[in-house]
């Protein structure tokens, strides 16, 4: 009797998660981040760059940001990951697919991308150059979609096998595993795409895209093998254990909707991240125009942001969180990265690679604190029931405008390049002045956020729906 007692409390009552078990699940973001380098840093700096492609900005920004307009997906996917278990889970089915199938999405937009450079070449901007341009937007929706097929049940995942009281020190361990993988995959293209040519291009190109997305399948199965069985609070802590499929996608979005707060936080979200990333087409190219640098060097700028990117998300999550608190923490963060983009835009003035390279670590710093309090925010406004949903409307949120960032980060160059055509820092300035407004009014939405009042509103809701479906 006492060990069947011993076992039925184990299953009502999962351990909590050991450190080592927080540092496998942070590979999943490790993969993550090496996908984004080759993404939004390796290909957008090869179609811009006019010693090899030369897109103009707007397309290429266009095109890329494609995987992230399909975002509306995310909130689908994650109700379909709360009502729907796939391989006898809710989340590591939908996590292992979806990861195999955007590393296959990746190497196949590539191979488009070569099409349409022969196209451009010999037709110019000819019908047919307009339809590879369309195909290559077209497979980076696909991407997208894979993308969020994985990573919105994994911040999902999070939620169900973290605790508030140690939420923070899990975000600040696994966003400092992206970190890792941005600064590794900074590194490793560094390394295989130096001595770069356009008569190298595209075999080196090639190879990199079939050996880091062969590693980042393997990371993502690493990561998450076990670990929902064993950890996940889900089944003592939503209503509707066991009979998941009460809660429709349509209930799922009445209870998504039920508290203002909702709005209130997605609105903040939306401004945070396209203040934080119109800065991600152009970094690369900022470093090539203005400060002189080779596609090696500008690649490896990442590595730099990153590496400050980690120190600040590890702290947050372990030092500054515990005292200050998340939203107060947050705040501080927008205002810390405001001042670091005009940082940023006087170091140009200088032209010295080394102070950008400075630059990007104190940028990073201040990324860190941001990010890590404001995932931590993120992951205490969902319920249990729906944890998919409401992390699917925050992905939403957040890819959404990390694609409008890029758009209007690339369109926002090229106009600043038509203004100020003999003064590309001036064109780049434009556009970190602009990160910088953002943040601060980012801060002023943060300021209306308050979690009891969204808790409330949605058990409430929770509790209706749940008692409409017991007498039906």
């Amino acid at each position: 009797m006492d060990s069947l007692t011993a076992t039925t409390l184990q299953k009502a009552f999962p351990p909590k998660l050991p450190i080592l078990t927080i540092l496998r699940l942070g590979l999943f973001q490790m993969g993550l981040g090496i996908m984004s380098i080759l993404t939004l840093g390796v290909l957008n700096r090869i179609l811009i760059d006019p010693a090899f492609l030369a897109i103009p900005a707007t397309i290429a920004g266009g095109t890329l940001a494609m995987y992230q307009f399909v975002s509306p997906i995310r909130v689908w996917v994650g109700q379909l990951s709360d009502s729907k278990p796939l391989l006898g889970t809710h989340r590591t089915g939908y996590i292992w697919i979806g990861t195999t199938l955007f590393t296959l999405c990746a190497f196949s937009a590539v191979q488009v991308m070569w099409r349409l450079a022969d196209s451009l070449e010999q037709n110019g901007w000819a019908t047919s150059t307009y339809g590879w341009v369309g195909l290559l937007a077209l497979m980076f929706a696909f991407y997208g979609v894979c993308v969020s097929f994985s990573s919105t049940p994994f911040a999902a995942l999070l939620v169900d096998v973290s605790d508030e009281d140690n939420r923070s020190k899990v975000v600040g361990v696994v966003w400092a595993m992206l970190m890792v993988g941005i600064v590794i995959g900074a590194v490793t293209s560094g390394v295989l795409l130096k001595g770069l040519t356009p008569e190298t291009l595209q075999s080196s190109i090639n190879r990199l895209f079939m050996v880091l997305p062969a590693c980042v399948v393997g990371l993502a199965f690493t990561a998450t093998v076990g670990v929902e069985k064993r950890y996940s609070r889900y089944g003592y802590r939503s209503a509707v254990a066991g009979r998941e499929d009460q809660i429709t996608f349509r209930a799922a979005l009445r209870i998504l909707t039920a508290s203002r707060q909702t709005g209130i936080f997605f609105s903040f979200l939306v401004l945070m991240t396209v203040g934080l990333f119109m800065q991600q087409p152009i970094l690369e190219p900022y470093g090539g125009e203005v400060f002189g640098m080779t596609v090696s060097q500008s690649t490896q700028l990442n590595a730099f942001w990153g590496i400050g990117t980690l120190i600040g998300i590890t702290a947050t999550g372990f030092l500054i969180v515990p005292r200050w608190g998340k939203q107060a923490t947050a705040r501080f963060g927008c205002r810390v990265v405001a001042v670091c983009f005009v940082g940023v835009i006087a170091v140009g003035f200088t032209h010295s690679q080394a102070a950008l390279q400075f630059a990007m670590i104190v940028l990073g710093l201040g990324y860190g604190l941001v990010t890590n309090s404001a995932v931590s925010l993120m992951l205490d406004l969902t319920a249990a029931e729906t944890a998919g949903t409401f992390i699917g409307a925050w992905g939403l949120a957040q890819a959404m405008s990390q694609a409008s960032a890029t758009v209007v980060g690339g369109a926002l160059l090229d106009v600043g390049r038509s203004l100020f055509a003999s003064q590309p820092l001036f064109a780049y300035g434009l556009v970190f002045t602009l990160e910088a407004l953002l943040m601060l009014v980012a801060v002023v939405m943060l300021d209306k956020v308050n979690v009891i009042e969204f808790r409330d509103r949605t058990q409430a809701a929770i509790s209706t729906i749940i008692a409409q479906a017991l007498d039906d």
